[in-house]
Parts: structure tokens; sequence; C-alpha cells
């Protein structure tokens, strides 16, 4: 099986504070193989690479960030099969995130998991969100 990196221009307004990350940890934003869309995770940077403290726009930049993905590849979020959210301190800032998610997800929605955990790549990050979508034949 082969893949492929998807390209993000240097001068993405929603990704253009990202490009040192890749190269510095060696990973890539988003691969394409075996007929999907793998995308990485992604948290709520703002452009300016600064991380807003509230989870509620935090959530709302990852997808903003993750649909802008899917949009480089020609696809939307209607094509995600596969969505998993990390959330640190789950039951305090899950609320925060819903409204975010019910804006970006309509049916037939993907499939969810939810993870609470201790902390991210980053102390003062609260969501990041991973996910799989399926490539048009």
């Amino acid at each position: 099986m082969s893949k492929v990196v998807v390209q993000i221009p240097q001068d993405n307004p929603l990704w253009k504070s990202d490009h040192a990350a890749f190269e510095k940890y060696g990973y890539s934003p988003a691969v394409r193989a075996g007929g999907l869309l793998f995308i990485a995770g992604v948290v709520g940077f703002r452009p300016d690479g600064s991380v807003p403290e509230s989870v509620a726009e935090q959530s709302e930049l990852a997808l903003q960030r993750a649909q802008e993905l899917l949009r480089l590849e020609g696809l939307t979020m209607a094509d995600l099969v596969e969505v998993v959210s990390y959330h640190v301190d789950l039951e305090k800032h899950l609320a925060a995130f819903m409204p975010a998610k019910e804006r970006y997800f309509q049916e037939p929605f993907p499939t969810w998991t939810i993870i609470g955990i201790q902390a991210l790549a980053l102390p003062e990050l609260k969501v990041e969100i991973r996910s799989v979508a399926a490539l048009k034949t």
C-alpha cells in the first residue's frame, strides 16, 4: 500500500504556524492511504500560533483546521467516517466542546470516540481531534 502526505501550502492561514512542528517532530498532518485520509490530532491554534483559553474556541478552531485539511483533499466533514476526540478534564470541558461538534457534524454521523486524558502536548491545550475520512472514488 502506498501513502501520500497531504501538502499544506506555507501561506495557508489556518496552518501557517504548524510547518516547523511537522519537521521538528517528524509527522504529517494528514496521509492518504488505502482509500482513506488519516488526519493526525488537530488542536485549536489560532493563525498566529497562540492557544485560546476557552475550550469552546479551541474546539471551534480545531474543527476549522480539520475541515481545511479535508478541503485541501476535495472532501468535507460529511466524508469523515471516524472521529476521536481527546479532552483534558473530560467532565469539565465536554459541554464546551459540544456546540462546535454539533455545528460541524450532521447525519449520517461518523463514529465518535471520546477519551478523557491527563494532558496534551502543551499545558494550555484542552482538546485534540483526530479523524479518518473516506476518499472519493
